[in-house]
């Protein structure tokens, strides 16, 4: 059953109630609104700007661009991209694309012009939709990409160089587009993060997404009842698939333009948020509003509040124990997953087993997993080896690049390149990613576990080891450490902190600066290794 058909059991259903809610507190001004079915609040310093959708809504506007889309010779196995921000517009124009049977490919809002064009290329994309933001980017390569593709804008004042998208599906029917979705049919196409190298494209089938908005649902029992708080952006399959599990359950979801602790707090507060999912930053950054007063929660109503998850990257079990503190009543789960596995779930820590905190978890709803060595032998428990899963959400392949994936797709197993263990219970701890791990005369070092470490000094805001070039040792670590807003620290605090470590996992070089994540949290890694490599490799060499 394809996920398109969700949407309109919905329509049915539920039609006259809120599908879904915009909240930009930065907006400084109202955009003109052309969908009468919206309804638009002036922004206020008490209300910011906000929109709101039907399900019914939600659906027609699915239908009108599906059928725009088909107007324009768009056809089954065709590939329609997104660039565009999180906004109303959306989570309807991604399954319009669905609806049609062509391949929707949301685009990462970070990519440059060039990065623009080559996945545009990489993914043979013949429709490009795309967002005020980005204007510049895409007019200066607008003569490349209007050769072989339609670029539609989707906003006020459109470019010369586009077609509106308002004017496109102005006149298009609302009414569903007789086209058979099967779950074998390709649905969509993620790029990867982009941490380990350049983007590759992962093409997934129908039953992945459904399969995904299925474990989203299991895990953390979605019901009407909830109202989801959507943060990260929409182009990545976390933020998508998680909001999937409000899509099978009829229910509400907020989309959050702004990332401040008062912003979250505001919009669980004001829209009844129940369900929260939110990355290891944004989280640090509450409790630092927090422990700093800048933030109350008697300031705000909070009590609906039952479930805060993250994902995306490692969560140190310090930032969860100390969030307890403060919210002692939530529910919490890790999500673990991949863009080549859908996104989330395939391991989660399951709200039942927070005393596992420091765990990815255990095997997700429909998923298996396997530790192995370099020999794809299994490993006992205990033993650090890579970590492999097998299920539903598995990606097809990556585009055109069969020998990547050859790489990482071994008889249904996904070879996910992450380094873990399993312990006696059989939860699953990861260790760190394969291509992060620093090997140091002989030793192997794990970044994350370093990472942890550190990050329980009270002064540390954030933390990054990388391996730094070593002529003697091969590499060493070196700690990129970030410190809380307003306060000093030193070097020799940090040596002495980490005194508690063995000798072989302190950290070597202590660099003071900002640590980089992109857009869904991870530490960008080999830019950090980029900035630093070179640089401390000539100070050694002047040093001797």
């Amino acid at each position: 059953m394809p996920i398109t058909d969700y949407l309109e059991r919905n329509k049915k259903l539920y039609g006259n109630e809120v599908a879904l809610i915009e909240l930009n507190p930065e907006q400084k001004e109202t955009r003109k609104i052309t969908w009468k079915e919206y309804s638009l609040i002036q922004p206020t310093p008490e209300q910011p700007y906000r929109r709101e959708i039907t399900w019914r809504v939600f659906d027609e506007k699915a239908n009108r661009m599906a059928n725009m889309l088909l107007s324009r010779g768009i056809k089954k196995g065709d590939k329609v991209a997104i660039l565009m921000m999180n906004c109303l517009e959306w989570l309807p124009i991604y399954f319009g694309i669905l609806k049609t049977g062509a391949i929707a490919v949301p685009f990462n809002f970070r990519y440059t012009s060039d990065e623009i064009l080559y996945c545009a290329d990489l993914a043979d994309v013949d429709i490009l939709l795309f967002g005020p933001e980005f204007i510049g980017r895409i007019e200066a390569i607008a003569d490349k990409l209007s050769q072989n593709r339609l670029l539609i804008y989707v906003g006020e004042n459109c470019p010369t160089f586009a077609e509106s998208y308002r004017e496109l599906v102005a006149d298009c029917s609302s009414e569903a587009p007789l086209i058979r979705i099967e779950d074998d049919d390709y649905a969509a196409i993620y790029f990867s993060s982009g941490t380990t190298g350049f983007p590759k494209a992962i093409i997934h089938k129908h039953r992945s997404l459904m399969h995904a908005a299925k474990v989203e649902q299991t895990h953390h029992s979605t019901s009407r009842d909830d109202c989801f708080l959507c943060i990260p952006p929409l182009y990545h399959t976390g933020a998508k698939m998680h909001w999937m599990g409000s899509l099978l359950a009829g229910s509400r979801a907020v989309l959050l333009r702004g990332t401040k602790p008062e912003y979250i707090f505001d919009a669980v507060s004001r829209e009844k948020c129940t369900i929260v999912w939110l990355l290891v930053p944004w989280a640090q950054d509450i409790l630092n509003a927090l422990d700093s007063g800048e933030l109350k929660i008697s300031d705000y109503s909070l009590s609906q509040w039952r479930l805060m998850h993250i994902g995306a990257q490692p969560v140190p079990p310090s930032l969860i124990k100390h969030w307890m503190d403060y919210f002692p009543n939530h529910q919490y789960d890790t999500n673990y997953g991949l863009s080549e596995s859908i996104g989330p779930g395939c391991v989660h820590l399951g709200v039942e087993n927070v005393h596992k905190v420091g765990a990815i978890g255990v095997p997700g709803y429909g998923w298996e997993c396997k530790i192995v060595d370099g020999d794809g032998k299994t490993l006992k428990r205990g033993e650090v080896g890579e970590l492999c899963v097998k299920g539903p959400g598995v990606m097809e392949c990556y585009y055109k690049n069969p020998e990547a994936t050859e790489e990482v797709l071994k008889e249904g197993w996904l070879f996910t390149g992450d380094v873990a263990r399993e312990d006696e219970d059989g939860f699953i701890f990861l260790v760190d990613r394969k291509k992060d791990v620093i090997v140091s005369g002989g030793e192997n070092l794990y970044p994350v576990e370093i990472e942890n470490f550190i990050r329980k000094f009270d002064k540390v805001s954030d933390v990054a080891v990388i391996g730094l070039p070593d002529h003697r040792q091969g590499e060493i670590a070196g700690a990129v450490i970030q410190i809380k807003d307003g306060m000093e620290c030193t070097e020799d605090e940090i040596n002495e902190f980490c005194l508690d470590l063995p000798r072989y996992k302190r950290p070597r070089k202590i660099i003071f600066a900002k640590v980089p994540r992109n857009a869904t949290g991870k530490i960008e890694k080999p830019l950090l290794r980029k900035m630093y490599s070179k640089e401390h490799l000539v100070a050694f060499e002047n040093e001797n």
